[in-house]
């Protein structure tokens, strides 16, 4: 069976790629740091050929899609070879398509009415978006007791201080930060400072 998105690690890198040619030794630094899942957001044109390079050139990364808004976006992806996919939010259309994929998909909530209505179409697992926003930890605390199975990957406005509150909580799984892969950083392709912060996030522990 495959292992849970939530399990993979206590932190999923949320990386934006201008350039598809920064996509493998961007993985190769953060899977080394200890980081093996790695949402790829569609925010770019790159998107695609950088999870198509990922899952080909870097066997113990698990890379998956982010941003995903689309039924086109779900075939889309899967094609490319990602192996799970990340939604700010969900609609009926789109959860059937992310259902019907084959890959784990973590669709995004930030009310209670539709963590509810995912739990009444059976989906377990969802990013929390946007986290900060939408009342951070005290809303995910309030959640815990009325609605335990639900578990979280909060997402949007997290840093390496507000994490280890976010694992603490006993319904978050893992959080989405793109802390560790900071656009500087990427684009002077300074891949060993990507494995410092990957490793200092990989460390992270609720």
């Amino acid at each position: 069976m495959t292992p849970s998105v939530l399990d993979l690690a206590p932190v999923v890198p949320v990386v934006v790629l201008e350039d598809a040619a920064d996509a493998v030794p961007l993985a190769r630094a953060l899977v080394a740091g200890g980081l093996p899942a790695i949402e790829v957001t569609l925010r770019t044109s790159a998107a695609l050929d950088a999870i198509r390079a990922i899952a080909a050139e870097v066997p113990d990364a698990v890379v998956g899609a982010g941003t995903v808004i689309s039924v086109r976006n779900v075939f889309d992806t899967v094609a490319a070879g990602a192996r799970f996919l990340v939604s700010p939010g969900w609609t009926e259309t789109l959860l059937d398509a992310m259902k019907a994929s084959g890959v784990p998909f973590l669709p995004g909530v930030s009310t209670t009415s539709e963590v509810v209505a995912l739990l009444e179409r059976g989906v377990t697992e969802m990013k929390f978006f946007p986290a900060e926003a939408a009342g951070g930890t005290a809303y995910l605390k309030a959640l815990s007791s009325p609605l335990p199975q639900a578990r979280f990957c909060p997402t949007g406005g997290i840093s390496l201080a507000s994490a280890p509150s976010y694992l603490a909580l006993p319904n978050v799984g893992c959080v989405g930060g793109s802390w560790m892969v900071p656009a500087d950083a990427v684009a002077t392709k300074d891949w060993a400072r990507v494995e410092q912060l990957a490793r200092e996030a990989a460390a992270l522990r609720g």
